[in-house]
């Protein structure tokens, strides 16, 4: 960036380019005509319609920023809005409010926030080298990896081996990984900083043979020095093997390096979140947050996109939660409430969904004893097949709306994928039903 002659350096959108302020004129149009047809925002559309005329445009609004790369298959806007926040104690953030986290999302979120410093950008797996290149981040978290939509997103050992040769184009990146996963630690492991964070795996199937050597992967019940219980992991085939935490949790505590010790009460539920937000405020305090600051600001999170928000609709209080892949549905059952009036499971099958839902046979669905359940969605059949066979007595509505209208009145949780939580959400928005 070069000094001006009447003195000082250009700003960031300054420095944009003729032809990228063009396109950045150009999604600011298509943004205001998608909200203007109601279509929704006008995020994503005008993300496109910028790249197309300047694909280098990503690389331009992300120059000159400290950002964050937040990446896995399970727990990306999560840890993201957490992230955000926590960064926010040090200045303003450029980041994402809807998870589109393509290309296009993320150059809508860049060019939103033109002159923020600090950046908390979420991206898909496989758009993490791509886009790493592109801004150079100064942090890059890796929260998990598992079977997600294989007719998109293919092997999982294939990514792990394209995360791995994408982080190490960007050794001087903080790589803030998560110990507890098998293949984020292979990804991480040759990474020359790393930060390794005990963030928890509830779902161990997709992990069981080594990405390194394919023998298989030992797990043991160990304590470590302060008492705490974990499972340690190793590979059979070779030298590779469950990192030492520089962080870690309880249901209480955060610790970190140098016997940091602080208590951490989050708004949201679930041990997942609780391991989302150490590794959040882990990357934080890697571009200098105050770690204390940081823990408050990413317990403040109360819902991410409509998840977790709680909404009255009639005589039933709604509580919405996000499943997308067999481990994210096993960690969001956990968080159910077994003492509520209703339980509303909506699956669709569409392709943001991933069609083939054969997947619905690893989630363990047999411990709703007790509970009044609707089978909804478009591919509600499918989803009461599955739960006949687990034995749980149910209902079936496929419209989601008025599946919650057959619940006894009170609190009523609803567990959708996510087109069916993204058109019930409309719905409910519109009062539609």
């Amino acid at each position: 960036m070069q000094w001006r002659a009447n003195g000082g350096y250009p700003t960031r959108t300054e420095a944009i380019t003729r032809r990228g302020r063009i396109a950045l004129r150009a999604a600011k149009a298509a943004s205001w005509a998608s909200q203007k047809a109601g279509r929704g925002k006008g995020s994503m559309i005008g993300g496109l319609i910028a790249l197309k005329i300047d694909p280098t445009l990503m690389s331009q609004l992300g120059r000159g920023r400290r950002t964050v790369l937040i990446t896995g298959t399970n727990g990306k806007s999560t840890t993201t809005r957490m992230t955000a926040a926590a960064l926010a104690t040090l200045g303003p953030v450029a980041t994402q409010a809807d998870g589109a986290n393509m290309d296009a999302g993320i150059v809508a979120a860049l060019s939103v926030h033109p002159e923020a410093d600090l950046a908390a950008i979420e991206v898909d797996e496989l758009h993490l080298p791509h886009v790493s290149d592109a801004v150079a981040p100064e942090s890059i978290v890796l929260l998990n990896l598992s079977r997600d939509q294989l007719d998109r997103v293919g092997e999982i050992n294939m990514i792990e081996r394209r995360l791995r040769a994408g982080l190490a184009r960007h050794p001087d990146a903080v790589v803030v990984a998560n110990c507890d996963d098998v293949l984020m630690t292979s990804a991480a492991y040759d990474s020359t900083n790393v930060v390794w964070v005990a963030a928890g795996s509830g779902w161990g199937l997709d992990a069981t043979s080594c990405p390194r050597s394919g023998e298989p992967i030992a797990w043991e019940n160990r304590t470590d020095e302060h008492g705490t219980a974990y499972q340690h992991w190793y590979s059979t085939g070779t030298d590779f093997a469950r990192p030492t935490p520089h962080w870690w949790v309880d249901e209480e505590t955060l610790y970190g390096p140098e016997g940091l010790v602080l208590p951490m009460k989050l708004t949201l539920p679930g041990r997942a979140n609780r391991g989302n937000a150490a590794q959040a405020v882990a990357a934080a305090v890697a571009l200098g947050a105050d770690p204390g600051a940081a823990v408050a600001a990413a317990s403040t999170v109360d819902e991410v996109a409509g998840r977790y928000r709680t909404t009255q609709v009639g005589p039933h209080s709604i509580r919405m939660l996000l499943a997308k892949n067999p481990a994210g549905w096993q960690e969001a059952l956990s968080m159910i409430d077994p003492t509520v009036d209703g339980l509303v499971i909506a699956v669709n099958g569409q392709v943001p969904d991933g069609e083939d839902l054969s997947w619905l046979w690893d989630v363990r669905f047999e411990h709703f004893e007790g509970v009044q359940v609707v089978a909804a969605g478009e591919r509600g059949t499918d989803l009461g097949v599955r739960l006949t066979y687990a034995g749980v007595e149910h209902t079936l509505v496929k419209d989601p709306v008025r599946a919650i209208a057959t619940c006894p009145p009170g609190r009523v949780e609803v567990l959708a994928n996510y087109t069916a939580f993204r058109d019930l959400n409309r719905a409910l928005e519109t009062g539609a039903g």
